[in-house]
């Protein structure tokens, strides 16, 4: 059975590039938001069981929707893919619930390896 996976970026450029990089032999159906009111809707319809989150968007950023997560106690596997490798930035996602966080640009090696390692994808 596919696992929903949300892909929440204001970029339509890193949207393409997420995608491209989730391994194709992973059974997913892949939905996109392109900011964090999106991606939250997105969430409580089910389309995000694993989301690929940017933290810097409009209308709310993804520290915004971590919260949202947290307070709302929606399932959601997140993983944050931003630009922001400041390490204040990354304590605070993990903090807030985030998995992982994985520097852009996004290969699918490194999504592959995170993936795995965190049992969200078991290996072929």
């Amino acid at each position: 059975m596919a696992i929903n996976v949300l892909i929440c970026d204001d970029s339509s450029f890193a949207r393409k590039q997420m995608a491209r990089a989730i391994p194709p032999e992973w059974e997913v159906t892949v939905h996109f938001a392109g900011d964090g009111v999106e991606g939250v809707q997105a969430i409580r319809e089910g389309k995000g069981e694993v989301v690929f989150l940017d933290l810097t968007m409009p209308n709310m950023d993804g520290y915004g929707v971590l919260e949202a997560i947290r307070k709302e106690d929606l399932p959601a596997m997140v993983i944050v893919v931003s630009g922001d490798i400041q390490p204040d930035a990354q304590q605070r996602v993990m903090a807030l619930g985030a998995m992982a966080f994985i520097k852009k640009p996004i290969d699918a090696d490194k999504a592959r390896a995170v993936l795995t390692d965190y049992g969200i994808m078991v290996r072929a």
